[in-house]
Parts: structure tokens; sequence; C-alpha cells
């Protein structure tokens, strides 16, 4: 198995070393898995249950000072699975697996994918937010009133964009998985919906390969990042050039910033235009 992990695109953090070390520590769970779903499963939930990276635990706050998880995952044969502004959900990504295996639906969001993540075992009652998160948003001046307050308080302070993301090839079968979870961007609207967990932006498999996205939400759900990185394989560029090419069009497109990886059979690539992007890929 050859997975690749990211801990999101960004600014470059202040301790890169056990951030590396966690994502090294993912990315060789992950190759460790039977399965190219478990590889990607195993290798993010890692990530989302360490409060250095913004997802599960440690996610961004939201305008109503509440974590909400977002995730996606897809295999090769097309089949998808996410979940959407869950309160509560560490696990998002386990959620969005229970959404692939045991519906027909692509996408549940709120408290009924709350609902169905605790029917399927997932804990849903895990307090998200850090005591340094807690903090930032008590300073903030927290705004009261409808979401028109909200979003004139957000105004001046919506930013930071920060995803967890895996890719995963098992060569016995062939076949691909991609999963990307997230808190959101901090002190976005509550309720508020990235990329992540719409399928080709913040994630992406098709049988000539996988990608996972991180960065400026919007705008990668407006150019479709991941899955014009997996366009690229299709088109007969290797995995490092489909994501070079991937970002040097996003940056085009949009003018924001964001990262990608991306995974064919033959390796693994990355871009970004951000500050920073660590990655980690290992193979077993």
């Amino acid at each position: 198995m050859r997975v690749i992990c990211h801990g999101g695109a960004g600014g470059v953090p202040d301790e890169p070393e056990p951030r590396q070390a966690a994502l090294d520590d993912a990315a060789a769970t992950g190759a460790a898995a039977e399965t190219a779903v478990d590889a990607v499963v195993d290798a993010v939930e890692l990530l989302e249950a360490d409060d250095r990276f913004n997802a599960g635990y440690g996610g961004a706050v939201q305008s109503d000072g509440v974590v909400r998880t977002d995730a996606g995952i897809a295999t090769d044969d097309r089949a998808v699975g996410a979940v959407a502004s869950l309160a509560g959900v560490r696990d998002a990504v386990a959620a969005a697996r229970v959404v692939m295996e045991e519906t027909p639906h692509v996408l549940v969001a709120g408290e009924p994918g709350r609902e169905l993540a605790a029917d399927y075992g997932v804990e849903t009652d895990v307090d998200l937010l850090t005591e340094e998160a807690r903090a930032d948003y008590e300073d903030a001046d927290p705004p009261t009133g409808g979401p028109r307050d909200h979003l004139d308080w957000l105004d001046e302070r919506f930013g930071g964009h920060d995803t967890v993301g895996a890719v995963a090839h098992d060569p016995e079968t062939d076949g691909f998985a991609a999963a990307t979870s997230t808190g959101g961007r901090t002190f976005a609207l509550a309720g508020r919906v990235g990329d992540v967990p719409q399928l080709g932006s913040g994630f992406f498999a098709a049988p000539a390969g996988g990608a996972s996205a991180t960065g400026a939400g919007e705008d990668i759900a407006k150019a479709t990042l991941t899955r014009r990185a997996v366009r690229h394989l299709e088109s007969g560029l290797d995995a490092q050039a489909a994501a070079d090419r991937a970002i040097q069009e996003f940056g085009e497109i949009t003018g924001s910033s964001a990262g990608v990886i991306v995974l064919d059979e033959a390796g693994a690539g990355s871009a970004f235009n951000s500050e920073g992007m660590q990655t980690s890929v290992a193979t077993e």
C-alpha cells in the first residue's frame, strides 16, 4: 500500500517537527492497512485526533462558538460518502465512510448526520474545542443576534484554512481511495460548509488516481481542484506534474492559496501556492 498524507496548506507552523512526525505516523499507519479505504481512514483518524491540525479535535471555531466537522471519502469505483456540519464528531472521516458504505446517499449533514454516525458506532459527543480556541473566541467579542449580526462580526475575522487528507493506492487491486477532513475556517458563519465534503473539490478518486485538497475552501469548490488534478492524470501527466498543473491553474483562476496531494499507480505528487504545506509518503 502506498499512502500520501497532508496536514493542510497555510502558513509555516511554529513547530513543524512534531507535526511532521504525526504526518509520518499517519502515512505509515495507512500504508499498513489491508485496503485503500482502510488506509485513508486510518491515516486521517490519527490526524483528526491531533489538535495540531484543523480537523476533528482542535478544529476551527464558527461564529457561534461551535466546532463543526466535515469530511469526504471516495474510491476509484465511484463509491462516495461525505458528511457536513457535524458538531461533536471528531472522527468525521469515519462518519463519511458510514454514508458511503451504509446508505444510498452521497452527503448527509447536520443533526441527522450526527444521528446516523452514532447509530453506526461513531462517537458524537466529543468536546472538539481546545482551551486555546475557546480563549481566542472569547477574546474576539463573540457576536449576538442573528446571522446578519454574525456576518458583520466575521467580516474582519473570517480566515485561516487548514485541512487534513490522505490518498492511498493498493497495488494488489490497483484500487485508489481519497479522503479529506476539516474543522473548516476560523470564525466562519455558523453552519458554513466549504469544499471538503464536496466531491471533486475537497476529494476525488478515479481509476487514474486520487487527490485531496486543502486551502481556501470557497475557491477550491469553485475551481473543483481535485477533479482538475485527477483529470490531468487522465490526460497522461504523472502525479507530480498533475499536482503542479492543478495548482498553477487554481492560482490563475482564483488568485487564492491552496494545496493538493495526488497519487497514481506510479507514485505521489504534491503542490501548493501557500507559504507551506507538510506532507508524508509511506509504502509498505
